[in-house]
């Protein structure tokens, strides 16, 4: 019998709780594995730390866990990988909000890193932590270097790095459909869909359950960069804990742009529940996961 929208989610609260304990989890492996703030050279590692620990939700180490926990994994054995995905979301970002990108002052309510330690160190930064993500993932997915490519593929011109150049040369052009869809599956759904893959492979999950978790990861990952363009529309810079309203004056490619808010919402509430339907084999096990597909279109920032 199919279980009803209550039965097959977690509670709010309950939610909230897990959020807040891989937090805590996460930062506290990623204090032990970054570069102490005083090794030399010092200037180099204060920035890396300073926009690893200037909060965020740590949504895709939390997948990465998740997606391994699912499918009957030891979350020890993905923590590693956990963190690696943090540290190349963070660089991303990093590089995202310097000068010659989208020139952002504040990130998650902090200066960002060019601003509190100058262009040339942020740019360093994001190099320096995009290099130790894939030394923590090469020391330990021995044995998994065709996991360690696909992660890679994420991030670069066939995920993230495509999808941010299309991003920049699509400003101020007109909104276009298949060009937004383009956009969004690399720049932001590649790299959340490979974390919950990448929890699910480490977890020894069998063929059946990895396409799950990988059409599951997928959509919630559109769903989150359709959300994103919607808070940028009716968020304020408080909220957003970095400048709002920057996607329209730029003249991005953006759900909005194309199909207005009300669509892109039921657009965005359409993929929640597609997600949640790929979760149905694993049953109340995936409980968790399905209520993180609901986070992601409801949040404020």
């Amino acid at each position: 019998m199919k279980m009803s929208h209550s039965e097959n989610r977690a509670s709010v609260d309950e939610l909230k709780q897990a959020m807040r304990d891989y937090r805590r989890i996460v930062d506290a492996e990623l204090e032990r594995v970054l570069p102490p703030a005083d090794r030399p050279p010092a200037e180099i590692h204060r920035a890396m730390r300073h926009s690893m620990f200037s909060g965020g939700k740590r949504l895709r180490p939390m997948l990465v866990l998740m997606g391994c926990e699912l499918c009957g994994g030891n979350q020890a054995d993905a923590m590693p990988a956990a963190c690696a995905f943090e540290m190349i979301h963070t660089y991303s970002l990093i590089h995202d909000d310097l000068p010659a990108m989208d020139n952002d002052d504040f990130r998650r309510g902090h200066p960002t890193c060019h601003k509190a330690f100058g262009e040339a160190m942020a740019i360093l930064a994001g190099d320096a932590l995009l290099t130790q993500a894939f030394e923590l993932l090469a020391s330990h997915l021995r044995g998994r270097g065709e996991l360690i490519a696909e992660i890679a593929a994420a991030a670069g011109t066939a995920g993230m790095i495509g999808g941010q150049v299309a991003d920049i040369l699509s400003e101020g052009t007109q909104p276009d459909a298949a060009l937004v869809e383009f956009i969004h599956k690399c720049k932001t759904a590649a790299l959340i869909r490979q974390a919950v893959r990448t929890g699910a492979a480490i977890a020894g999950a069998d063929a059946a359950a990895l396409d799950a978790v990988t059409q599951y990861a997928e959509k919630i990952g559109l769903a989150f960069q359709v959300a994103d363009d919607i808070l940028d529309v009716e968020g304020t810079t408080e909220q957003l804990g970095k400048t709002a309203g920057k996607d329209r004056q730029a003249g991005k490619q953006t759900y909005p742009a194309v199909y207005g808010l009300p669509e892109s919402r039921r657009h965005a509430a359409k993929l929640v529940s597609q997600a949640v339907q790929c979760l149905e084999p694993f049953g109340q096990k995936a409980r968790m996961l399905a209520s993180l597909a609901d986070f992601i279109v409801t949040r404020t920032s």
